[in-house]
């Protein structure tokens, strides 16, 4: 079913209910223009909305069209960027330690080989987060996608300014540790509540991974607690994986935006 006739029977479905635009966002995790432009076949939902919607409205006659084109546009980015978060998250481990001994004047490794760390920790969390872009695309969570987008310009921001550090004489990282943690901290903050704005259609397991990272965020913004921080940050990442895992293959079967869905008369 093609716009104008896909907005009207959403329309209908609602009003059978006896729903609200206002309520049915509530149930299906969009915004109230969203909806109103679909209803009113301004916009081509993807196809992903669409049962979101007929869910939310405990309709089943939707059947899957054929599909012509692969199950998941760019999928392998996504894939991509589950390999790197594992790779980022044990990179990572290495890196605060070798970081916490630099700041104390102690230099365990060289220079470069900290350098080298730091590049491959850095870029395994903007694969990371780009996924998360891809992802936040696809189920049109446009909170999450600004997010990650500001997480990746952090990261690159940062790395840029660690490695200047590490390779130059022009400042220490210990001159502006506390001002990166800081910021890490406010971008862990806002990508801990993208993650809760999920909390409608999948339940907890969103709600739990995005606390986890407000709560990661707020120490390391403090400043002053920011090593307590590092408890629910490692187990905000550890969810950030395992939701990245299971959005994937729960929508392994159908990605396109376009796919064609069929709806079933009453």
């Amino acid at each position: 079913m093609k716009q104008p006739e896909l907005g009207k029977k959403i329309s209908e479905l609602r009003k059978a209910k006896g729903l609200t635009q206002e309520e049915l966002v509530e149930k299906c995790n969009l915004n109230v223009r969203t909806i109103q432009r679909i209803e009113a076949g301004e916009v081509t939902p993807r196809s992903y909305t669409v049962k979101a919607l007929f869910e939310a409205l405990d309709f089943a006659g939707i059947e899957e069209g054929p599909q012509n084109e692969s199950k998941f546009q760019n999928s392998t980015l996504v894939y991509l960027g589950i390999a790197a978060g594992i790779i980022y998250f044990f990179l990572s481990i290495f890196e605060i330690g070798y970081e916490i001994e630099f700041l104390e004047g102690k230099e365990a490794i060289s220079r470069t080989a900290f350098s080298l760390i730091k590049v491959f920790t850095y870029f395994g969390y903007v694969l990371f987060m780009f996924a998360w872009v891809r992802l936040a695309g696809f189920f049109s969570n446009s909170f999450l996608k600004i997010a990650a987008w500001a997480m990746i310009g952090a990261n690159l921001i940062w790395g840029l300014v660690d490695i200047l550090a590490l390779q130059t004489d022009f400042f220490n990282l210990g001159d502006y540790y506390m001002v990166k943690i800081s910021s890490f901290g406010f971008f862990y903050v806002l990508l801990g509540m993208s993650f809760t704005s999920f909390k409608n259609r999948y339940s907890f397991i969103p709600l739990i991974v995005g606390v986890l990272t407000i709560v990661a965020g707020v120490f390391l913004f403090s400043g002053i607690a920011a090593f307590l921080g590092l408890i629910p940050l490692t187990l905000g990442e550890i969810g950030q994986i395992g939701l990245m895992i299971y959005f994937i293959t729960k929508i392994g079967g159908d990605s396109s935006p376009d796919s064609q869905i069929k709806v079933s008369e009453f």
